[in-house]
This record gives C-alpha cells, sequence and structure tokens, in this order.
C-alpha cells in the first residue's frame, strides 16, 4: 500500500464526509476508497472512521491522523514544487485563524486579491477571539494581538499600532474631553475586558501616570466595545485597527494625542513543533505588506 496515497484517499474522505465524494476527487472508484481505508485501519490496527446511516464521522484516533497526514501531504507537495523550482502556485487548503473584528475589518477586504495571486488555493477563514488551540483546529496561521501568554508558541511578530483614547465627537460635546491621564477618572470608560489588564501606563517624554479605566460597561467582544463607543456611551482605550474606517472618516476622534501608551502587537502564530507551510508563510508576508501600506 502506498502509505501517501493512503493519507491523501483518508483526507479526502474527511473533509468530503463521504466514500462516494472522495472517490470523485480522486477519480477512482468508490470501491477502491473502501478498500484503502480498510487496508489503513488494519495496518494501524485502530479505527480512523464510524460510519452511520448519518454518514462519516472520524474517530479521535482518524482526528489525530487526518491533521498529520494533511501536514505529511502538504509537505510531500511543497517538496515537489521545490525541487521543480517552482516559487509560487500554491495549492491546497489555508486555515486562518484571527479576532471577529481585526478580519472583518483588516483580512477580509483583501483576500480576494491573495486568491487572485494563487488561483490553486482555497482559504478557509476562521473568525474567532479566543485563543483557539490550532492543533486540534487544524489551523496552519493564527493572527493574534497583544502579548502572548504561551511562551512555547511559534510565533513572529509583523506588526504594531498606537493604542489611543477616543470617542464620538457626539460624547466629547455633551461631557467634554480629557486633557490627561487623571482627567479619566472624571469621564465614564467602556472597559475591554478581553485586553487583560484594566491600568494603562500614559507617558509623555520621562513623565508617566499609570490609570485604571473604570465605567458603568465593560465588554468582552471587540464588536461590542465598538458598538458603544459608536452609540455614544463614553470614551475608550484601543488599537487603531479596532476603529480604522471611523477614525479614517472623523465618527470617531482621538483625544489626550500628546500622552503615549504601549502600541499593540500582532503576531503570525504556526501550531507548535510544525514547520510553517509555504501557503502560510505566504500570507503572513501578504498581510504584513498589506499593513505597512495601511499604516
Amino acid at each position: 500500500m502506498d502509505r501517501l496515497a493512503a493519507m491523501e484517499t483518508f483526507v479526502y474522505v474527511v473533509e468530503t464526509g463521504s466514500f462516494s465524494a472522495a472517490a470523485r476527487r480522486l477519480n477512482i472508484g468508490q470501491p477502491a476508497v473502501s478498500k484503502t481505508i480498510a487496508q489503513l485501519e488494519s495496518r494501524l490496527a485502530v479505527r480512523l472512521l464510524l460510519r452511520s446511516t448519518r454518514g462519516l464521522t472520524p474517530t479521535e484516533a482518524g482526528l489525530a491522523f487526518f491533521e498529520r497526514a494533511k501536514r505529511a501531504i502538504e509537505e510531500a507537495n511543497e517538496a515537489d514544487n521545490a525541487a521543480r523550482g517552482v516559487a509560487s502556485g500554491l495549492t491546497g487548503t489555508l486555515r486562518i485563524c484571527t479576532a471577529v473584528t481585526f478580519g472583518r475589518l483588516h483580512i477580509v477586504p483583501h483576500l480576494g486579491a491573495f486568491l487572485e495571486q494563487n488561483p490553486e488555493l482555497d482559504i478557509d477563514l476562521m473568525l474567532d477571539d479566543r485563543n483557539v488551540n490550532l492543533v486540534e483546529e487544524g489551523v496552519d496561521v493564527a493572527l493574534r494581538m497583544g502579548t502572548l501568554s504561551d511562551s512555547g508558541l511559534t510565533a513572529r511578530k509583523i506588526a504594531e499600532c498606537r493604542r489611543v483614547v477616543l470617542g464620538t465627537p457626539a460624547y466629547f460635546a455633551q461631557h467634554g474631553e480629557p486633557a490627561c491621564p487623571a482627567d479619566l477618572s472624571r469621564y465614564p470608560a467602556i472597559v475591554y475586558t478581553l485586553g487583560g489588564a484594566t491600568s494603562r501606563p500614559f507617558r509623555k517624554g520621562d513623565e508617566e501616570q499609570p490609570v485604571t479605566l473604570s465605567g458603568r460597561m465593560r465588554v468582552n467582544a471587540a464588536e461590542g466595545l465598538r458598538g458603544a463607543v459608536l452609540a455614544h456611551l463614553g470614551l475608550t482605550v484601543a488599537s487603531e485597527w479596532m476603529f480604522a474606517p471611523e477614525l479614517a472618516n472623523g465618527s470617531v476622534r482621538e483625544v489626550m494625542s500628546d500622552w503615549t501608551l504601549p502600541n499593540q502587537d500582532l503576531w503570525a502564530v504556526f501550531p507548535t513543533g510544525r514547520m510553517a507551510s509555504a501557503k502560510a508563510r505566504a500570507f503572513v508576508e501578504y498581510v504584513q505588506g498589506l499593513l505597512t501600506i495601511e499604516a
């Protein structure tokens, strides 16, 4: 049995959900697919698929085998391309994970151009504010912001942007503007709890003033924070990325611009213990170029 061919057959069965669909993709008969899976399970001495009237479901062992088999096939294809001197021509599926708001504002609008550059590539985009397990979710690359809590991650910093104090003109017209960090205690803030600590170290020259934001509204998702600010419910501290369209059109504006905060970092994170695939590296370079242009 050709091990790589058997892996490829199994991957197609899991991705399509049936023997017949995998057979059509491979342009072979369904009995050949069934025989290959049976031989694979026999060689491994473990059940990989559960068969029922509702279809096929990978077992726990099957899911683990699927992730590694898919990676092995991709690396074999990359080895072939490298030997042939193929510098482009990315193929297969690239699974990306990023935060909902960042992905909606800064990634999704630019995916069309990336797909045009790589016509043989498909993208599976996961928008999730959680730090998902990359291996369990089959993610090739994740874009994460802030300080990485897991020191064991394979990560590369690709961009940064300013954090600013901002609100709507209507809010500031009603409540006035803070002039310095100490003034913030007198203004109701919308606190973004997913961002970690609410204490912010403001700097101006050699002077530093740490301030803990407080307010009647706490939000654990960026979309909620955006909605609250745009509804004139308060000011907040956020990255320029989070309010990029509104900062550009003036519906939100920055105050206290003579004080600075630590920048917001963006990291490309890869599954631990794996070499980043060529398509993941190409996507990261593309995003890095996009954010350099936006900056």
